[in-house]
């Protein structure tokens, strides 16, 4: 027949094994505590009974915040306030994290003038986006034996936007390509940040442009 296993000391002292959610209240079962007030105040070691008799009468919960001391470590709080918080805290930080996201332009060594500047201006937009940018240069034919036009191609791009970038990963040649790769000097969550407020201004100036103008009145005349 199975039979438990014995409890062991950290059963026995600590209060057992830490789950996900803390224990709060009349599942702390522990022969005594170490208590923290609602504002952070030390109050000392005391026993289960006398905590939850302070939360009951502080109308707060007994709540265990660090199972693995000796004895556990519990706080009077309002649980149910505090996990709703502690949920809302985790949802903005997650809004506001951005993750910096690879682009890829490719190239030919022999572009012509006006191709440069439309691929030039998608990498302006990426790195003002504060994203990344993988160059690729792309060989063909008898061009594979002329490497140095792929990498000045590479060198110019780098200068022309060494306003909004850096050159992350120095140009090397890949098979029949040639790789580069740009990094925005805006990280993407200033990039966003901005991108947000340039907004924000042009829907203020729009509606300071379409709000009625009053009617004037005429001065009385004598």
């Amino acid at each position: 027949m199975w039979q438990p296993p014995p409890k062991t000391a950290a059963d026995r002292n600590l209060g057992g094994p830490i789950s996900a959610e803390p224990r709060i209240n009349d599942r702390i079962r522990v022969p005594e505590v170490r208590l923290v007030g609602p504002n952070g105040e030390q109050v000392g070691i005391v026993s289960i009974g006398d905590a939850l008799k302070l939360a009951q009468e502080s109308d707060l919960d007994l709540v265990e915040v660090a199972a693995t001391a000796r004895p556990p470590v519990c706080k009077l709080m309002d649980y149910g306030k505090f996990k709703y918080e502690s949920a809302m805290k985790a949802r903005e930080a997650r809004r506001n994290q951005a993750y910096t996201i690879i682009k890829e332009i490719k190239l030919r060594p022999k572009i012509d003038p006006h191709d440069y500047e439309t691929k030039k201006g998608h990498v302006v937009r990426f790195l003002k986006a504060g994203d990344k940018v993988k160059v690729t240069i792309m060989f063909r034919g008898r061009e594979q034996s002329r490497p140095e036009l792929g990498f000045r191609l590479l060198q110019r791009l780098a200068e022309d936007v060494t306003d909004l970038g850096f050159v992350e990963s120095q140009p090397k040649q890949d098979g029949r390509n040639m790789i580069m790769v740009i990094g925005p000097h805006k990280k993407k969550a200033e990039a966003k940040a901005e991108k947000a407020a340039a907004k924000a201004r042009r829907d203020e100036d729009s509606v300071e442009e379409q709000a009625p103008v009053g009617d004037e009145v005429a001065a009385p005349q004598e």
